[in-house]
């Protein structure tokens, strides 16, 4: 075993880490990429459910259209402003629609959960508002990657940030 790969076991976050991790974010950086390879990154909110990240996208938005082309996707979640503070989660996989497109609030078993997390941690409500402009993207990642660098810090006797 590398060097690299002992400190990338120290920093990589416990399951638990990561759930409550994502639970407390707001932002993540979607990946795709275009017909001719060109990379597209942009910020969207999201939910965890524990197994599957949930992503509310505009149903008009170059993101949208590449992944109906090329459903293949990565994700980033990170924060942190110095070296020691740094920690994320970086999953990967393929997308799937779920519900109608747009969305428009017909009833949907599979959408509850998210529907209800969603609402409540961007808008502090009960239900989530429909515009009929957004729809449900499901992340069931094959390959999830975590680090905080913070654990570097508390293996070397000093408490980390937050």
């Amino acid at each position: 075993m590398t060097v690299a790969q002992r400190r990338g076991r120290r920093i990589m976050m416990t399951d638990a880490e990561r759930d409550a991790y994502l639970e407390a974010q707001r932002t993540c950086r979607v990946a795709t990429v275009s017909p001719e390879g060109r990379p597209h990154v942009g910020a969207l909110w999201f939910v965890w459910d524990g197994t599957s990240l949930w992503l509310y996208s505009l149903t008009r938005s170059l993101r949208w259209s590449q992944l109906r082309r090329d459903p293949r996707v990565a994700v980033v979640v990170d924060d942190g402003v110095e070296y020691g503070e740094l920690r994320g989660v970086e999953l990967s996989g393929e997308v799937s629609f779920v519900g109608e497109i747009p969305r428009t609030g017909e009833p949907d078993a599979e959408l509850d959960r998210p529907e209800r997390l969603f609402a409540s941690k961007y808008f502090g409500l009960d239900a989530l508002p429909h515009d009929a402009r957004h729809g449900w993207l499901r992340l069931t990642p094959d390959a999830v990657t975590s680090w905080d660098f913070r654990k570097l810090s508390a293996a070397n006797g000093q408490a980390p940030p937050g």
